[in-house]
Order: structure tokens, then sequence, then C-alpha cells
């Protein structure tokens, strides 16, 4: 997958808690605290998450510990 390709695709709420391991109300209890990576809202109200703002999120996290 080119670089180009993969900082567009687009993660599905489920999606990226299933990589973190983590549960929905987890999810948006860090939204809540702006601790989780950054989300588009789609005009339905789902939320989406590029795969490159949750490696980018995963980076920072990385440094941080």
């Amino acid at each position: 997958m080119t670089t180009a390709v993969r900082s567009r695709t687009m993660l599905t709420l489920a999606e990226v808690c299933e990589e973190l391991g983590v549960s929905r109300s987890t999810f948006y209890d860090w939204r809540a605290k702006r601790r989780a990576p950054r989300c588009i809202k789609l005009p339905n109200g789902d939320l989406r998450i590029r795969r490159s703002d949750l490696d980018h999120w995963l980076d920072d996290r990385e440094d941080a510990a």
C-alpha cells in the first residue's frame, strides 16, 4: 500500500477500538478528555479516524511513555 493511499484510509470506531484493545466507552471517554486520536464526524454522526492520524497518535504515546 502506498503512503498516499494509506494516509487516506479511514477506520471505523470499531476497527480502532479493536486495534487498541479498548471499549467504545473508553474511546469516548478519551475523546471527551481530548486524549483520543483525531476524529472525523460524518454527516450521519458516525466517527472515522484516518490511519495516518492513528499512527501519529500512537507514535506520540510511545514518546510519552
